[in-house]
């Protein structure tokens, strides 16, 4: 069945309009937590796919050790070095990170925690920290790799904040569910809804062949209502959506960075989309994570299958990266000029329709594009990735 229209036109309005009426930081300022000594990569492609997505400032949290190597893979990103070791002499104390923190935080439309975030206390007591201040400044989340190991030891973390997204790979899914007690031998389309409903509504989209996005929020708290600023008069309600849109066979580490930094971006949109700043907010808070990662995967799944059609069985994920920016964002004058080639307005006509890719007009128009005929809702799908 393909997805309900008013689905794909309110994802295309999230986008932002290119026709020169937004300043510096509207189109979304994101942030990505993690980063340790071991793992530099991860943190890097989330953030660089929220800025190739469309993102105008990202920003990378992480250990001092990873720095320096992120910063020379992209001058564009801004990296705060903070996440010390308490042990380090040269390190600053909890206390200040978390005023750091908190002042950082406050900047940003969304936060994406997990790349690269790895297993070490200190690494995951930040993380924890980060993930309470987010939730008290009501912010919009991702939780990726092994964020998603720091809830399933205090699901408490999460539960019932609905204005996050739990992007987990299969192992993390099957361990998530074993954590909130879910029969294995449960239909599995519907998996990925009895998780949701189990963390009071969070949004899960679990990742595979199909990708299958998933908020149930039947039986939530009135607290679940409350942290995630939902007012008294939202519906409980069941919405799945199976994205089925054809993705690349190669399945080299790091694609995930690539959706939860596309997932993000959505996300920072949805966040400026709710404080106004595109003249419109007749679009529900609570529908935003939903929308965002439906969007997300959508255009992760295609930048993959076009990676993949250029490098077949040698692709890597920084193969992927170029594919957002050059092949999927085209900018336009309010004329209509367009700066990009026709080759790139097409292939993002081909995910969001032809007025996204063109820029100024698309909040009011009507289109078509992938969504229209590539994805179902309520069916299943099989993991992969």
């Amino acid at each position: 069945m393909p997805v309900p229209k008013h689905i794909f036109e309110q994802i295309k309005r999230l986008i932002p309009p290119l026709d020169g009426s937004l300043h510096k930081g509207q189109s979304g300022r994101i942030g990505v937590l993690g980063g340790a000594q071991d793992y530099t990569g991860a943190p890097f492609f989330a953030a660089i796919s929220a800025f190739r997505v469309g993102c105008d400032l990202s920003h990378v949290i992480c250990a001092p050790t990873a720095a320096p190597a992120i910063k020379s893979y992209a001058p564009d990103l801004i990296v705060h070095p903070i996440l010390s070791p308490p042990s380090d002499a040269a390190g600053a104390s909890y206390d200040s990170v978390k005023s750091e923190l908190k002042s950082l935080l406050s900047r940003l439309h969304a936060l994406i925690i997990g790349p690269g975030l790895g297993r070490e206390e200190y690494m995951q007591n930040y993380a924890r920290m980060a993930l309470g201040i987010a939730k008290d400044q009501g912010m919009f989340l991702v939780l990726d790799a092994d964020a998603l190991w720091l809830i399933q030891q205090d699901l408490s973390l999460i539960k019932g904040y609905r204005r996050a997204v739990l992007t987990p790979n299969v192992m993390e899914f099957k361990r998530l569910s074993e954590t909130v007690q879910i029969d294995p031998k449960t239909d599995p389309t519907r998996l990925a809804s009895l998780l949701s409903q189990k963390l009071g509504g969070v949004t899960v989209l679990q990742k595979g062949g199909t990708d299958i996005i998933a908020t149930n929020t039947t039986g939530a708290s009135d607290a679940d209502r409350a942290q995630s600023k939902v007012s008294e008069q939202e519906k409980e309600e069941e919405q799945i959506v199976d994205v089925d849109v054809r993705g690349g066979y190669k399945r080299c580490g790091g694609q995930g960075d690539i959706l939860s930094g596309s997932v993000g971006a959505f996300l920072a949109w949805g966040k400026c989309f709710e404080e106004g700043s595109y003249g419109d907010k007749s679009i529900s808070p609570t529908s935003l994570p939903i929308l965002a990662a439906t969007g997300g995967s959508i255009l992760t799944r295609t930048v993959s299958r076009r990676g993949f059609e250029k490098m077949g069985r040698a692709m890597l994920t920084e193969d992927l990266v170029p594919e957002i920016g050059e092949r999927l964002i085209s900018h336009s004058y309010p004329s209509g000029g367009a700066i990009a080639t026709s080759r790139l307005r097409k292939a993002f006509e081909e995910v969001f329709g032809h007025e996204a890719a063109h820029g100024p007009k698309h909040h009011g128009e009507k289109g078509s594009g992938m969504l229209g005929f590539g994805i179902g809702v309520g069916g299943g799908g099989k993991g992969v990735v």
